[in-house]
């Protein structure tokens, strides 16, 4: 099995956003007087668009288009002033990315963040190495688990999709990746169980970043064990 590139996911998988997602939600739902949540409470309710996070996040009975629209209006601008407090690139991400370049492996980036706030964040934590293509969410392109973004940066980079490994931490990565024809990779280190990724497609699942290489050489892999 020959990789020629591989598609990251963002937040969980490169870098650890949780806190200061789950600061800048809880500082609207305080303004606004409703409930907040602690922090590994939002492991569940990131990685399906800021909208979605912000319906997860209040309470059932206030989850209506008012309150979401008035609390992501006011998300978007807290969190964009404030995104890199605690924010951070996750252990191991820098030796692998220095790898993979050292290898000549392409690299590219699809995320549900907001397509804006997603090239932020790869300018602040990630400018030392170079991306081929990044995308967060687009008006234009239904986000993950649709494949289209997905499919998109194939053709973008002129390479088929079954020649990408996908790397991300969640369901709606590895479905994103099987929908598109690529090689689904699960990582322990972030948002999600290894339950989740399992039941939603990976093909292997790895918890620590250096695997990958392991992976693009060809490593025969149970898709039940963790390298």
């Amino acid at each position: 099995m020959i990789f020629e590139a591989v598609l990251f996911d963002l937040d969980g998988t490169l870098i650890d956003t949780l806190e200061d997602i789950g600061d800048a939600v809880n500082r609207v739902l305080s303004q606004k007087s409703f409930p907040t949540h602690a922090i590994p409470t939002y492991r569940k309710f990131v990685g399906d668009g800021s909208r979605t996070l912000i319906e997860r996040a209040l309470p059932e009975e206030q989850r209506n288009d008012k309150n979401i629209d008035a609390c992501l209006k006011e998300y978007v601008e807290d969190y964009s002033r404030n995104f890199n407090v605690k924010t951070k690139l996750y252990f191991g991400i820098p030796n692998l990315l220095d790898r993979l370049k050292t290898k000549g492996v392409k690299l590219a980036i699809l995320s549900n963040k907001l397509d804006a706030m997603t090239k932020t964040c790869v300018d602040a934590f990630l400018s030392k190495w170079d991306f081929d293509v990044v995308f967060g969410e687009r008006d234009s392109i239904p986000r993950k688990p649709s494949p289209q973004g997905a499919l998109e940066i194939a053709k973008k980079m002129s390479i088929p999709p079954s020649n990408f490994l996908y790397l991300g931490d969640m369901a709606t990565d590895m479905k994103t990746a099987v929908a598109a024809g690529m090689f689904p990779v699960g990582v322990l280190w972030g948002f999600r169980s290894s339950k989740e990724l399992k039941e939603n497609g990976a093909c292997a699942i790895i918890d620590q970043p250096l695997a990958v290489l392991d992976l693009l050489q060809g490593l025969s892999v149970n898709p039940w064990s963790v390298i």
